[in-house]
């Protein structure tokens, strides 16, 4: 029932293991709503017809007023069916829609993380391996694929129709999307945001490939180019030096952009809150409220310091809107993730609650070295 559904509607293939999901959700309300809205068409043909005028009994057109008695308790008990039957049908496509959408947006922990960056008009990758890619996305068959993203201009939107997943892709926030691939294949991709005159030519693949193929081309893979003229990534001659860790790239830029001067990536005390053991945590804020400490909050932390900040620091750090770009950011959160697992103390010494004396500082142009601070 679900394939012929599916190719009644033209659909594309379900190639990802949520798909058929969002598809039968999907049947069922188009079901529905065509039975309904049959039934409605079905009862105003047959009152039509019932209620029509009668030459042969002496009635006309336009005698159109009934003189018999209404019978209210059967049109009360027939208006409480009708409303509390509606409202049970939409409680229930709700809480099938609320658990679809809970699965989605909570990526299983061993994903596979990507860093998506959208462009007028194109998409670029980056890989854990520090590889990187224009247009063309490699992951895994069988694998969960989590897709970390930002735009560098305006707002995009991510979408894979035979995956059944959309996501908008935001300027200065970080937003997720994952999928998981069922079979081999290529899979086209396409931005539903209009985000200018070229929208319609900004499109992606997604090339899934089996587990051998996919290390194969990771090894091979062209390095991701971090826009900065201080951190860079060049090919090593092959066979010759460390592989490219896109978070050792993420160090690299944490030192270019200084900021460690206020983050230490050990667990020590200082001006702000130390990385190690940050990814993933639930920290409180200082307005009473708690939020894990991921992709998006990490991103936000970095545009727009003073919106959550860290319970026990000072809001003394500035806005890098525009100062560090999205590969960049990428980078840098996937050396926070890198340090998920170090302990956040120093020795027997925990966070400090307070810190005091720290200057406000500003943020330099595009280039210059710079002072970090209280968040991420």
């Amino acid at each position: 029932m679900n394939e012929m559904m599916r190719i009644l509607l033209f659909l594309p293939e379900q190639a990802s293991t949520v798909a058929s999901r969002i598809d039968a959700l999907h049947f069922l309300v188009i079901s529905v709503t065509m039975l309904g809205a049959a039934g409605v068409a079905l009862v105003t043909l047959y009152w039509i017809v019932k209620y029509r005028a009668r030459p042969e009994r002496g009635e006309s057109a336009e005698h159109d007023v009934d003189v018999r008695p209404v019978r209210k308790e059967l049109s009360l008990r027939f208006e409480l069916f009708g409303f509390g039957g509606l409202l049970a049908l939409f409680v229930f496509f709700w809480v099938i829609g609320f658990r679809q959408y809970v699965y989605l947006a909570a990526p299983p922990p061993n994903a596979t993380t990507v860093y998506v960056t959208g462009k007028q008009w194109m998409w670029s990758f980056a890989y854990p391996n520090g590889g990187g890619s224009n247009g063309v996305i490699y992951v895994p068959v069988g694998r969960p694929v989590k897709l970390v993203m930002t735009s560098r201009d305006v707002i995009h939107s991510f979408f894979v129709p035979a995956f059944r997943v959309k996501q908008d892709v935001v300027p200065g926030r970080s937003t997720t999307l994952w999928f998981e691939v069922k079979h081999p294949g290529r899979y086209p991709v396409y931005c539903t945001e209009y985000c200018g005159i070229d929208h319609s030519l900004m499109r992606a693949e997604v090339v899934a490939l089996s587990d051998a193929d996919y290390e194969r081309q990771m090894s091979g893979i062209e390095p991701a180019v971090i826009a900065t003229a201080d951190v860079s990534l060049q090919p090593q001659p092959e066979g010759k030096g460390p592989p490219v860790i896109l978070a050792r790239v993420g160090e690299r830029v944490a030192a270019e952009r200084g900021c460690f001067r206020c983050h230490t990536p050990d667990g020590t005390p200082h001006i702000g809150p130390t990385f190690a053991g940050l990814y993933g945590a639930r920290i409180s804020l200082e307005d009473g409220h708690s939020i894990v400490a991921d992709d998006a909050y990490l991103t936000a932390s970095m545009m727009d310091p003073g919106a959550q900040i860290h319970a026990g620091f000072k809001n003394v750090m500035p806005s890098y809107q525009g100062v560090v770009s999205a590969p960049e950011v990428a980078a840098l959160v996937e050396f926070i993730r890198s340090l998920r697992d170090v302990h956040r103390f120093s020795g027997e010494e925990p966070l400090p609650k307070d810190v005091t004396g720290v200057p406000i500082v500003t943020p330099l142009s595009q280039g210059q070295q710079q002072p970090s601070g209280q968040q991420p």
